[in-house]
């Protein structure tokens, strides 16, 4: 992921310098345990120890001869333990998936501790601005048409319930990923205690895996994965709004606009939704990682790398991704500016048309057959409303008039009050206010 959308802790899981770290403390601890167990010289324990992990650059220096990137890792390793006979125990009884395995299973959990971390923060902006708005009424819209009245908080609180469940799975997709195998060449132990794995994973605050062949299957990191995916699609949708809010024509929400800022190289009156704009685009990048990642699942035989060079990129870039859309995503709607008074409006704007579903249930409630009478009516009504923009109410007069009927005015008044609409939302606003 390009350094423009990188927040520096996540971009510090996925660094070099981090993953040698955590090759180096998981070789270390396996020689630990091989030293418990007799299996190796005790005295060789401190040295590997105490030896600083390689640099990335010397590293790569040793690979471009090696062709092998662990291989390179741990000459260059040895070349920093003194003495460097101790190094001759590294590495003794695994191969190398795993190392790779279980090291990257220690990124992928640091990875989403800090995504569940931002997922809370954002749960919980999204909840106490819906609580905010709880009455701040607007006009609900179906298919981009006017449906009914409702009040903004409501939409947030839709939203604020999908990322608390899209968090909740990717704590979830947190134990499937946290799973290690060390188990030598083709998984079978042969030359490597089960212990020793035993001793590494707990260490690690890892899972051994039930089995493993040469590698852990990928199936928990394609949970993991559409994990992320869910949560930035949720982003996705809460910046969606926000970009139809904000259009000229609706001008009901906006996103903070600070000073100096410029919207337009070419139109000064412009204020654009980029965050928004930004969230939607990144989301797609966070979805593009399912497939190339669940294709890692059925691989040749007990192992192949195919599905390494793919994880090299989709994984930081769906951790980086994720992570920068949850950041900006919080930072939208904690500056969001909610015009309630345009609300109203629009919400005015159609000339009661968004009651007839109330006045067709309470015309058949009346004594109205619902196909032959109430609906006609209704219908032939707002028709006459949307082509000449007279009043609903007026419209509906003249027609009911002609067909011989009756209108309750009174009761029409009290069914068409828009905060009538919205008066049984109180039980959502309280499961709302509850949740965490």
């Amino acid at each position: 992921m390009i350094e423009r959308y990188t927040l520096p802790e996540m971009g510090r899981v996925w660094s070099d310098a981090h993953k040698y770290e955590l090759w180096c403390q998981v070789e270390t601890l396996v020689v630990e345990a091989h030293a418990a167990a007799g299996t190796i010289p005790a005295e060789v324990v401190e040295p590997v120890r105490k030896a600083p992990p390689p640099t990335p650059e010397r590293v790569d220096e040793i690979e471009a001869v090696t062709q092998h990137d662990v291989i390179a890792f741990l000459s260059a390793w040895a070349d920093n333990t003194e003495p460097r006979e101790a190094a001759a125990y590294v590495h003794f009884g695994m191969t190398s998936s795993d190392l790779l395995d279980t090291a990257l299973a220690v990124q992928l959990v640091e990875a989403t501790d800090i995504l569940l971390d931002k997922a809370d923060t954002l749960v919980g902006t999204l909840r106490d601005h819906a609580l905010e708005h709880r009455g701040t009424l607007r006009v609900g819209r179906t298919h981009g048409i006017h449906g009914e009245p409702d009040v903004w908080g409501h939409r947030v609180a839709d939203f604020a319930f999908a990322m608390a469940r899209s968090r909740d799975r990717l704590r979830r997709a947190r134990e499937a990923v946290g799973v290690m195998a060390i188990s030598g060449a083709v998984g079978t132990y042969s030359n490597i205690d089960p212990a020793v794995e035993r001793h590494v994973a707990d260490r690690l605050g890892l899972r051994a895996a039930d089995v493993s062949t040469q590698v852990v299957i990928r199936d928990g990191i394609s949970e993991w994965v559409s994990a992320l995916a869910i949560v930035a699609t949720v982003c996705e949708a809460i910046a969606l709004e926000v970009r139809h809010g904000q259009r000229t024509e609706v001008r009901e929400l906006s996103e903070a606009f600070g000073k100096g800022q410029k919207g337009s190289s070419a139109m000064p009156h412009k204020k654009n939704p980029i965050l928004s704009e930004r969230i939607c685009g990144m989301a797609r990048i966070v979805r593009g990682q399912i497939v190339p990642v669940m294709e890692g699942i059925p691989l040749w035989h007990e192992r192949d790398i195919s599905h390494s060079s793919v994880e090299r990129i989709a994984l930081p870039d769906a951790a980086v991704a994720t992570d920068y859309l949850l950041h900006l995503t919080n930072r939208l709607m904690s500056g969001l500016v909610v015009d309630a008074a345009r609300m109203r409006a629009n919400l005015d704007s159609t000339g009661g048309l968004i009651y007839t579903s109330t006045v067709l249930l309470e015309l058949v409630e009346a004594g109205m057959s619902r196909d032959d009478q109430a609906y006609p009516l209704v219908q032939r009504a707002a028709m006459d409303t949307w082509r000449t923009g007279v009043p609903f109410r007026e419209t509906l007069r003249s027609h009911a008039a002609e067909a011989g009927q009756r209108l309750d005015e009174d009761r029409l008044d009290e069914v068409c009050r828009p905060e009538r609409f919205v008066e049984r939302l109180g039980p959502v606003f309280d499961r709302l206010s509850a949740l965490r």
